[in-house]
């Protein structure tokens, strides 16, 4: 057994800590993981475990020996030399060997394990049969503020019922809690739906207290429950959906306008999820508070609240029912005002112009908006979000540009969009017979000529043969600086099809000269003059 510095135990202990937050033991890969680990420490193969620079360092000696180093100071960056990604097997094992000289593996383990076992309790609140449920309330009868009491009571005794919930058992304790809401839900059908669209705004705005509360991080949230919060705004546009097939009955209104004054806590409340927040107040004001002198006051409470410039969410919020007003001037120099991070928010506005087709409206907001296209893409975390935004707004933009015969504004939005771009302006370029430009596009993306499909390199060559010299020069070239003999052999075949070309437009001396140069430029790449040769462009 090796001796541990001093200085180290305590960022050993710290990393066990950090470990529990990153493994989850109700992932089955993550069980697996740490199961495997524990095997391997057990069987005494992890060897030469050497503590230095805020790492442990060891050899394991699984089916082949590998190296590993555990990052106690952010133990995501830990890596091994097995082949496999991310924490491996190996890594575990070496951590649970290192935390063996501060404390007791198997404790460690077993309070690892915990929340499976605090989840299948609270996965029992939620198989209570209906009736149960429904004891002591009955079917609610409607009234708001019943309703709300109603939910609320619910809403701690099952989500704060035994404490301070950790944030891996929101889940089963909110389908607990759904249950029980639906249980109690009126009979008639239309009054459920309500009651149940009510429910649905109580749930999510109690859940974001409760992560704030709870001092749940971003990571926490994300982590174990976010996806309920996407969930109740789906759940809340099929009620309200379901709600919009015939004319609401009178009775609703005091119901519906009680719960539109509830909902601008959702734009005040500095708690997490600002996006998702956004989100359910928008739809909500788009679909279901309809009436002009609501949203007119609606208007008015958030401008008195005197917050606009400086809250995000409050300025999206009052842009959203100017441009429901139909008060585009006033939203336009709002939006004009922000910085790039609105374009999420502007591009769900022109998707809404879109599908009512009103393209005179949506203009200025696209002119506004292609100003920040690339300040947001290069904000993007990676190229992933980059792709997924880029194509989301080609689609939204190219219907405007189509309907409003604004081509050239769509090759400036796919300029401005590249490289994520590249496929559609690829493809426009080549439909609008640009070749220059498309083969410009093909050079600075990189693409060589096994790239572009042969139907294309073969219209090419009967319409405009001269855009493919420069792609063929420089797939050459990419091809022979790899220096093996597959890429050797494909430099020669492209080369031929180079003389062809060259040949085809009666600049044949071109080509005999480039060859020359090429020739004197490679003369050390022996493996290369041999493929010459063997592919007769030039003789021994």
């Amino acid at each position: 057994m090796s001796h541990i510095p001093e200085v180290y135990k305590e960022l050993i202990e710290a990393t066990a800590a950090d470990v529990s937050k990153l493994l989850s033991p109700g992932y089955e890969p993550d069980a697996k993981l740490v199961q495997k680990g524990l095997l391997i420490y057990r069987q005494g193969l992890v060897t030469k475990v050497r503590y230095e620079d805020g790492s442990v360092t060891s050899t394991v000696q699984d089916v082949s020996p590998v190296f590993v180093q555990v990052e106690l100071n952010f133990f995501q960056t830990s890596s091994c030399s097995c082949p496999a990604d991310g924490i491996c097997r190996h890594i575990v094992a070496t951590f649970l060997y290192a935390f063996s000289q501060v404390g007791s593996v198997a404790d460690w383990v077993e309070e690892w394990r915990t929340p499976l076992h605090e989840k299948k309790t609270a996965q029992q609140l939620g198989l209570m049969k209906a009736k149960d449920l429904m004891k002591g309330s009955g079917s609610i009868k409607p009234d708001y503020d019943h309703w709300v009491q109603t939910f609320q009571n619910s809403f701690q005794s099952i989500m704060n019922g035994q404490g301070t919930p950790k944030p891996y058992l929101i889940p089963e304790l909110y389908q607990a809690y759904t249950r029980r809401l639906r249980a109690s839900a009126p009979v008639e059908q239309e009054w459920k739906q309500l009651y149940l669209l009510i429910g649905n705004i109580f749930s999510f705005r109690q859940l974001l207290n409760l992560s704030q509360q709870s001092g749940h991080s971003s990571y926490d949230i994300e982590r174990n429950y976010q996806q309920l919060f996407f969930s109740l705004i789906d759940e809340t546009e099929v009620l309200i959906n379901r709600l919009s097939v015939h004319a609401l009955p009178f009775a609703f209104d005091e119901f519906i306008a009680r719960l539109k004054d509830d909902v601008t806590d959702l734009l005040i409340d500095e708690v997490a999820l600002e996006f998702e927040r956004i989100q359910l107040y928008q739809l909500l004001w788009s679909s279901l508070f309809k009436k002009k002198h609501w949203r007119e006051e609606e208007l008015e409470k958030l401008a008195n609240l005197g917050k606009i410039n400086g809250s995000y969410a409050l300025s999206i919020g009052f842009i959203h029912l100017n441009l429901l007003l139909k008060r585009d001037e006033k939203a336009l120099a709002i939006i004009t005002q922000h910085e790039a991070d609105i374009s999420p928010f502007l591009l769900i506005w022109l998707e809404d112009f879109k599908s009512q087709r009103d393209w005179k409206r949506m203009g200025p907001f696209v002119e506004a908006f292609i100003g920040y296209l690339r300040p947001y893409l290069l904000s993007l975390p990676n190229s992933y979000a980059c792709f997924d935004f880029t194509r989301y707004a080609t689609r939204v933009l190219q219907s405007y540009c189509s309907e409003t015969n604004r081509i050239d504004l769509y090759e400036k939005i796919l300029m401005q969009l590249l490289p994520y771009s590249y496929r559609e302006y690829e493809q426009y370029l080549y439909i609008e017979k640009q070749y220059e430009k498309w083969s410009d596009l093909q050079a600075y993306i990189g693409y060589d000529m096994t790239s572009i499909s042969t139907d294309k390199i073969k219209e090419l060559q009967k319409e405009d043969p001269a855009v493919l010299l420069p792609l063929y020069h420089q797939s050459i070239q990419k091809n022979i600086d790899l220096k093996n003999r597959g890429n050797y052999r494909q430099a020669v075949r492209e080369l031929k099809k180079l003389r062809t070309l060259y040949k085809k437009l009666k600049r044949q001396d071109e080509f005999e000269q480039f060859f020359d140069l090429l020739l004197e430029r490679t003369k050390r790449l022996r493996a290369f003059h041999e493929e010459c040769q063997r592919g007769k462009l030039i003789h021994a």
